[in-house]
């Protein structure tokens, strides 16, 4: 009953998120600030100390910063192919980032749910928190993917269905988990490439985009308080 609660209480985050994001659309350079924030606050607060954490006992510190260093450079060239694919199409080619940049958010949620119910198979107690320190970062993770869609001039409606996979990719996170097993050495090694790409997209994307047209110090307010929200989200939580 527990886990249905908190799977459920996920989806509601996400989904908040990203209606958030698309209420507010005509200030979507400030979201886009608050954004790459965000998303660096969870690569750095979140995503590689639990890296480190979980990777400590099977591989050195230096193994799981390359793996982010790796995460970095795949996403990069993943990136780069995607523009220069659609170089000849550049409305089509910008549509790709965007939808590359919110199927790493789903993908994201997707172990974020993986990892929810591995917690609950070693203890109730342990599973509530790992779920809170979910739970802290879906609402962003729900802004981030609509800012995603929305910053490279797709409709509402795509966004909004991109959304919608995000909000229920933790569900069949919680679900796989019933039918197999990661060791957490390499669920440490799986999110230190998440680290990877979301340094990749809050600074090499996000951030560039936010001050694209709008250079304001309230932009780069909105960048500080994404990163400072995430830190003491995740710092409350003791994650």
């Amino acid at each position: 009953m527990t886990l249905t609660l908190i799977t459920l209480a996920t989806v509601l985050s996400t989904l908040f998120g990203g209606l958030f994001a698309l209420k507010f659309r005509d200030k979507l350079h400030l979201i886009l600030g608050f954004s790459a924030g965000a998303v660096i606050g969870v690569a750095f607060f979140d995503l590689l100390p639990e890296a480190l954490e979980l990777s400590a006992s099977s591989y050195d510190t230096s193994v799981v910063t390359g793996i982010v260093a790796l995460g970095f450079l795949f996403y990069m060239v993943l990136d780069r192919i995607v523009t220069l694919h659609a170089h000849d199409h550049d409305e089509d080619g910008h549509s790709h980032r965007g939808t590359l940049g919110a199927g790493s958010f789903a993908l994201h949620s997707f172990l974020d749910g993986i990892a929810i119910g591995l917690a609950f198979q070693v203890s109730a107690a342990v599973g509530v928190v790992v779920a809170v320190a979910v739970l802290v970062h879906d609402f962003s993770d729900g802004i981030n993917t609509v800012s995603a869609i929305l910053r490279s001039g797709g409709t509402k409606a795509r966004a909004f269905g991109w959304l919608i996979a995000g909000a229920m990719a933790p569900v069949l996170g919680v679900i796989a988990t019933r039918f197999f097993m990661l060791n957490t050495g390499t669920l440490g090694l799986v999110l230190a490439s998440f680290c990877g790409f979301f340094l990749y997209i809050g600074a090499s994307d996000l951030l560039p985009e936010s001050h694209h047209q709008h250079p304001t110090w309230l932009t780069s307010g909105m960048t500080l308080l994404g990163v400072g929200a995430l830190y003491v989200a995740i710092t409350l939580t003791g994650i």
